[in-house]
C-alpha cells in the first residue's frame, strides 16, 4: 500500500483498515451486498418483520437511502410520520421520515433509488482523500471527523443488512472487511459496556473470544478505575466468554435476547472464571441507540 493510502487501524482490539480508500471500499461492499440481496427478495419477504424494532425489510432499505441522501445534501421528504413507540430519539425520528416516505413505493422503485443514491455516494467518496476524511464532522456518536462517521455508516449498513438476512432466513456476508469494521465498532464501546453497564470491579479483566465467522480475542481490563480494550492480558482474565461473532453482534445491537443466547441460540455462549461477571456482560452487551 502506498504512502498516499496508509492503513489506519488504531487502538487495542481494532482490526479493520479505516483509511479513506478502505472505508470507501467497505461502504461499496455493503451497499452492493444490500442491492444483490434485495434483488432476490419476494414480495412476502419485502414485507417481513425484522429484528430491528418496528421495521419491516422495506424499512431497512428506506433507512439506508435516507441517510445517504442526507449525506449528499438532499432535502428530507416533507412528511410527518408521528412518533412510533420504537422511536426513542431525534435520530430515530429522522429515520422514520424516510421509512414513511418510501413505504408506498414498490420494491423495484426502492431498489432503484438505492442503486442511484449509493452510486452517487461512491462517486463522492472516491473523490475524497485522507485530509477530507480527517476533517471535523458531526457524527451520530458526537463531534469527531468524517472518518469516524464513515466507520459508523459501514457498521450501520451492515447491521441492517444482517437484520434483513435474519428476517428472510438468508445468512451471509458475516466475514470480511465490513464485518471486521462492525466488530471494531463494538470494541470501541466495550469499555462502556463492560465498565459502566456490566459494573466491572476495579482490577478485573475479561477476554471475549469470537469463534467465527469473525475470529478475534477482545481483551478488556479495568485500569485506574476505567475499563477499556487492551492489547493483551498479563494474567488469567477474571472472566472469559466464547461465542460466535453472530451472537456477539446481535447481542450488541439488541437483536436477540441474552437469555436466548445462553440457551443456545446463535451457537450459544460459554462463560468461565467469574461466571456472574461474564453473564452480566452478556446481559448488558446491547449499546446501540
Amino acid at each position: 500500500m502506498s504512502a498516499e493510502t496508509p492503513r489506519i487501524a488504531a487502538g487495542p482490539g481494532i482490526a479493520a483498515d479505516s483509511s479513506a480508500m478502505a472505508l470507501t471500499a467497505q461502504l461499496g461492499e455493503v451497499w452492493d451486498s444490500l442491492s444483490s440481496l434485495g434483488a432476490t427478495l419476494s414480495d412476502a419477504e419485502w414485507g417481513a418483520v425484522t429484528p430491528c424494532p418496528g421495521w419491516l425489510v422495506s424499512a431497512q432499505y428506506a433507512h439506508v437511502i435516507g441517510t445517504e441522501s442526507m449525506l449528499l445534501g438532499r432535502p428530507n421528504p416533507e412528511i410527518d410520520p408521528g412518533r412510533p413507540g420504537h422511536v426513542h430519539n431525534d435520530i430515530g425520528g429522522f429515520n422514520e421520515v424516510w421509512v414513511a416516505a418510501l413505504a408506498s413505493e414498490s420494491r423495484d422503485a426502492v431498489l432503484a433509488r438505492l442503486a442511484e443514491v449509493t452510486l452517487t455516494r461512491m462517486e463522492a467518496l472516491t473523490a475524497m482523500g485522507e485530509e477530507d476524511f480527517s476533517a471535523p464532522s458531526w457524527t451520530p456518536v458526537g463531534k469527531a471527523d468524517y472518518r469516524r462517521f464513515m466507520q459508523v455508516r459501514a457498521f450501520d449498513c451492515w447491521v441492517h443488512e444482517q437484520d434483513i438476512r435474519d428476517a428472510v432466513g438468508r445468512p451471509g456476508h458475516e466475514d470480511g472487511p465490513v464485518a471486521e469494521q462492525s466488530v471494531d465498532e463494538i470494541v470501541r464501546a466495550i469499555g462502556y459496556i463492560v465498565g459502566k453497564k456490566a459494573g466491572a470491579e476495579p482490577g478485573s479483566s475479561l477476554r471475549i473470544s469470537l469463534t467465527g465467522p469473525v475470529r478475534r480475542d477482545i481483551n478488556v481490563a479495568v485500569i485506574d478505575g476505567r475499563a477499556g480494550a487492551v492489547e493483551g492480558l498479563e494474567v488469567t482474565p477474571t472472566a472469559s466468554l466464547a461465542l460466535s461473532s453472530t451472537a456477539f453482534t446481535r447481542l450488541a445491537c439488541g437483536r436477540v435476547a441474552p437469555a436466548a443466547v445462553r440457551d443456545g441460540a446463535l451457537g450459544g455462549v460459554e462463560a468461565s472464571g467469574d461466571t456472574a461477571f461474564a453473564e452480566r456482560v452478556v446481559d448488558h452487551l446491547a449499546f446501540t441507540i
